[in-house]
């Protein structure tokens, strides 16, 4: 029975404490979790743009045009037709739209030309997405 007693305070009360380290345990996996994913979860396509040597860098909050290394064409990740962005982009964004337009480096060419003259006729501004070059460091001579 010496075993069972608990701790009593001054007032004769039971001492109630909560056992946080379970809570504890719960919150940092779902923090490692939420850590590993989070570089996982970027954009919802595979698509490796292509380098250039400047990249300026915005907080837009515009809609994506995908174009992968096949030619497939999504908006955001919904596949669309080249000749139904323009009117789904100013369904959404109105006369002022503007896209930024994502494509693989292996993308045939005449693909993302069809779709920037396609905005551009729709009176779509367009921008380009790119990453910059990882340029080796000059050594002092």
């Amino acid at each position: 029975m010496a075993l069972l007693t608990r701790k009593r305070n001054r007032n004769n009360g039971v001492i109630s404490d909560i056992n946080v380290t379970p809570f504890v345990d719960v919150v940092l996996v779902l923090l490692i979790i939420f850590m590993i994913t989070a570089g996982v979860v970027e954009f919802g396509l595979d698509i490796d743009v292509p380098r250039t040597r400047e990249v300026a860098s915005s907080s837009k909050d515009l809609n994506f045009v995908n174009i992968t290394g096949s030619g497939e064409v999504y908006l955001g990740t919904e596949p669309i037709s080249i000749y139904d962005i323009v009117p789904r982009i100013k369904e959404k964004k109105g006369e002022d739209a503007a896209v930024y337009v994502r494509a693989h480096r292996t993308t045939p060419w005449e693909v993302i030309a069809q779709v920037v003259a396609e905005c551009g006729a729709g009176g779509i501004k367009v921008n380009m997405i790119t990453k910059p070059l990882e340029r080796m460091p000059r050594r002092g001579r």
